[in-house]
């Protein structure tokens, strides 16, 4: 088993990262969908590029997203920008194949990490941005109890035309008078 469960949730858990997936990350990067979301579209991936990546990035707080059936990688989802001594992080998530989006794996993949983040890091805000054209993403946070805070207006263009970043938190506070997360 290439995958070691950090996180369980009750349909997937959460694995450290495993540079044998880079091809499949080569894969998901470059889908149009993904990296238009993520704003990455501009970029190009390759394999090197996420073997490096993956390398560099395997002592963060960076994870797999695994289906407990069958041990099937569907997206990445982590902290960045971690500050541990003020307690702050950003958080980032994709779920990878199309089959897999909107099934929900996304919200039960985010409830983890802020299980994690708040409980076993000690943070005490934890942040997104997201793009306003991504409706979906934005509802999904809204659903976990993130707030907006700022608008960075007319910073990503995208398809002919400029649109906001929007950014998003959560404090432990807010975290903790939401339902507990029940591990399964």
């Amino acid at each position: 088993m290439k995958y070691f469960p950090k996180l369980m949730g009750s349909s997937l858990y959460l694995s450290p990262l495993c540079t044998e997936d880079a091809s499949i990350f080569v894969k998901w990067m470059n889908d149009k969908v993904i990296s238009e979301n993520i704003g990455t579209d501009s970029m190009v991936s390759t394999l090197e590029g996420e073997i490096k990546w993956l390398r560099e990035n395997q002592n963060d707080y960076n994870f797999g997203i695994v289906l407990k059936n069958g041990d099937l990688l569907i997206g990445e989802c982590g902290f960045s920008q971690i500050d541990l001594i003020h307690g702050k992080a950003t958080l980032m998530i994709f779920i990878g194949e199309e089959k897999n989006r909107g099934q929900g794996y996304g919200k039960e993949a985010i409830k983890l990490l802020l299980e994690y983040g708040f409980n076993n890091l000690n943070l005490n805000n934890i942040m997104l941005k997201v793009y306003s054209f991504n409706k979906k993403a934005i509802k999904l946070y809204e659903s976990l109890g993130f707030k907006k805070f700022g608008v960075r207006h007319k910073s990503h263009y995208f398809k002919s035309q400029y649109y906001d970043e929007i950014y998003m938190e959560i404090l432990k506070d807010e975290y903790d008078e939401i339902e507990p997360f029940i591990y399964v």
